[in-house]
C-alpha cells in the first residue's frame, strides 16, 4: 500500500490522488505555504513539498531581479 508524502499514512484507492509520481490523500495535497487545496495537475514542487505555482512557489523560489518579485530599485 502506498504512503502519503505529507502524513506518511497508507493511501487507499478511494481517497487517492496521484500527482508527480506520488500517491496523496485528497485532503493532504495542499500548498505548504498557504494551505490552499491543490489539484493533481496544478502545483509546483520544491524539496518534495507541494506549492501553489503562483504566488507561493514563485515568491519563495522563483527568479529575483528586474521585473520579478524582490527587485531593489526603490530602496
Amino acid at each position: 500500500m502506498p504512503k502519503c508524502p505529507r502524513c506518511a499514512k497508507e493511501v487507499y484507492f478511494a481517497e487517492k490522488v496521484s500527482a508527480q509520481g506520488k500517491d496523496w490523500h485528497r485532503f493532504c495535497l495542499k500548498c505548504a505555504e498557504c494551505r490552499k487545496d491543490l489539484t493533481s495537475c496544478i502545483f509546483a514542487e520544491h524539496n518534495g513539498a507541494p506549492y501553489c505555482p503562483n504566488p507561493c512557489h514563485e515568491e519563495r523560489f522563483g527568479p529575483k531581479g528586474c521585473g520579478h518579485q524582490g527587485n531593489d530599485w526603490n530602496k
